[in-house]
């Protein structure tokens, strides 16, 4: 046993490792030598004053990049940005939390850390198929393992030890904080009315459309007055760009699909014919994250990889070469190297679909003009005089930070992240090279996110307004048929007025019902007038309804009770994640952040250009 286990124990190791940087610690790892002004320890944020230096934010974000990497994702560049955020993101949260156990005196003890080493591993040692039996986790496997001299000699004893010795405090301090989450059986009990008791409704919807915009009038006073009112609760804005986006088009044909299946049987044919799958995906895949490993995928379960990718993976016997699989990366070749449980160890070959040479180089050669012409140039001009020039087309298109570009239904790749690196206004990014296009973005305006001022959200204040008064005149409207609907009844006064009565199907207290919302006053006079009852008018965030209770069943308690210790296994840890969650956002709500990680890219680039 023991013998299995040394060949992997480097494998275990990297799970666990990867685990620890995830929390608390982090390894060193290569960061930005040789940038000039820019070290590995220069400060690129401070939470409560405690730096993060470059070397860890880097570490983080390319340890979140690698995970991805390794499950067959190919990142572009608005990607990147997103992964870099939740990297922070994770070390702000990671830092307050460090700040909140320290504050609180919480601490751990060596046999505690024994202790959840033997019983309670990281989740990605648990799903090692090295440690299941029958597609199970085998915990008394991977404790003779973890016992043994191998473990220490390799080093994952001491990793454990880190890891625990960082993640015990933080599940004493989520205790803490989620403790007092209780619920009783009354609460219980509303939840369970809330989705079993229902209703039905007639109503009649009073729309504010109906109303032209001439008809209302917002001052500049009003809309000063809700901004002042209602400032603290506005949320922080994105930031915003307008860019001008061309393009050089690299059609793809019938010939070329079928050019690179030809290719891929080929290669098919050399792997049956003897030679290693190993070395022609090292020669031949453009999937260079896998082929300097031979293709290998490594483990993976169903979820992880796309659709048709996965179902040959899982229906090939081990060692068998599939035929060319189609995905939108293009054409693939599986070998599946083993299978463990619900887990399949894999290789693969990728030969994406590209123009043939002839179409290529002409794409190519107006490519390199283009380039020329206005890649990375700092003049607005040389854009304008590249596109006239090659007769691109070219379109001005708004984007906002954290969205992807798309122009005309298409992605651009690092289109966003380019507007939103710090560029100066006017400079056109470098030429993006994808399967479909070569593409050229230049920034034309800029807004930077934050706190938003009077003039960011004047148009949105304005539209709010108008909307509250276009319902205020809705109200005497549907009051006059509220009225007349106890003297006869709402369809007959509806008919009178020349209005339409809708019905509602059954819906209970969370449902979403169409015209009258979610969660609404109309949704709450729906279970609390009589049945046969009709509205006063009701105002809804969009409409005004008057509404009859046409029929209401109640949730039955007998039903409740037999599921009551179900319902509460179930509710009470989402309650109390909720309650965490709620914790941690108050602690960052608070804290005193400052995010320089904009600024040392601009003095990045500088020094790079």
């Amino acid at each position: 046993m023991l013998r299995s286990m040394r060949s992997n124990a480097k494998y275990i190791l990297w799970f666990v490792i990867a685990a620890f940087v995830i929390g608390f610690v982090f390894v060193e790892l290569g960061g930005l030598l040789g940038r000039p002004k820019i070290t590995p320890g220069t400060t690129v944020a401070e939470v409560n004053g405690q730096d993060i230096t470059q070397q860890m934010y880097t570490n983080a974000y390319e340890n979140l990049m690698r995970q991805q990497q390794e499950a067959g994702q190919t990142l572009n560049q608005d990607e990147i940005e997103r992964l870099k955020d939740q990297a922070f993101d994770q070390l702000v949260n990671d830092i307050l939390l460090r700040q909140e156990i320290e504050r609180r005196g919480i601490t751990v003890s060596d046999d505690e850390i024994r202790q959840y080493a033997l019983n309670d591993p990281p989740p990605d040692v648990i799903q090692n198929p090295n440690f299941q039996t029958d597609g199970q986790f085998d915990l008394a496997k991977y404790q003779r393992f973890i016992q043994s001299p191998v473990a220490q000699q390799q080093g994952i004893t001491y990793s454990l030890s880190q890891y625990y010795r960082s993640r015990i405090p933080e599940s004493k301090l989520y205790e803490q904080i989620a403790s007092t989450v209780y619920i009783s059986d009354a609460q219980l009990w509303r939840a369970y009315q809330d989705q079993h008791d229902s209703a039905q409704v007639s109503f009649v919807r009073f729309d504010p459309s109906s109303i032209p915009d001439s008809a209302v009038r917002v001052s500049d006073e009003e809309i000063r007055a809700y901004f002042e009112q209602h400032e603290k609760e506005l949320p922080e804005r994105r930031g915003s760009a307008v860019v001008s986006v061309t393009r050089i088009d690299r059609p793809i044909t019938p010939a070329d699909t079928a050019r690179v299946r030809d290719r891929i049987l080929q290669l098919r044919a050399e792997i049956a014919g003897g030679t290693s799958f190993a070395d022609v995906a090292k020669r031949e895949s453009v999937d260079s994250t896998s082929a300097v490993d031979g293709g290998s995928l490594g483990w993976i379960k169903r979820g992880m990889l796309v659709k048709p990718f996965e179902d040959v993976a899982f229906s090939l016997p081990p060692k068998q070469l599939s035929q060319p699989v189609l995905t939108q990366f293009g054409y693939h070749l599986i070998q599946v190297d083993q299978r463990a449980g619900d887990s399949v160890l894999v290789r693969h070959i990728l030969l994406p679909i590209a123009q043939g040479d002839s179409s290529a180089a002409r794409s190519d050669q107006e490519a390199d003009v283009l380039a020329r012409l206005a890649a990375s140039a700092s003049e607005p001009a040389q854009f304008d005089s590249a596109v006239r020039q090659l007769h691109l087309p070219s379109a001005q298109l708004h984007v906002q930070q954290g969205e992807p570009l798309v122009w005309n239904g298409a992605y651009v790749p690092g289109g966003s992240a380019f507007a939103f690196s710090g560029v100066n206004i006017g400079t056109s990014s470098e030429l993006t090279n994808t399967n479909d296009a070569y593409y050229l973005v230049r920034l034309d305006s800029l807004h930077k996110g934050g706190k938003a001022t009077l003039d960011d959200v004047r148009d949105e204040i304005r539209s709010e307004l108008a909307l509250r008064k276009k319902l205020d005149l809705l109200l005497p409207r549907a009051q006059q048929l509220a009225t007349a609907a106890t003297s006869s009844s709402l369809d007959a006064a509806a008919k009178a007025a020349g209005l339409a009565v809708e019905q509602t199907p059954m819906f209970s207290r969370v449902s979403t019902v169409n015209g009258l919302g979610q969660l609404t006053q109309a949704i709450g006079a729906a279970f609390a007038l009589p049945v046969g009852a009709v509205s006063a008018p009701i105002r809804t965030p969009d409409a005004v309804v008057v509404l009859r209770v046409d029929r209401r069943v109640s949730a039955d308690r007998d039903t409740w009770v037999a599921q009551r210790d179900t319902q509460r296994a179930a509710l009470l840890p989402r309650l109390r994640q909720r309650r965490v969650q709620e914790f941690v956002a108050n602690l960052r709500a608070t804290a005193e952040i400052v995010d320089r990680r904009r600024e040392i890219e601009a003095i990045m680039r500088r020094s790079a250009a």
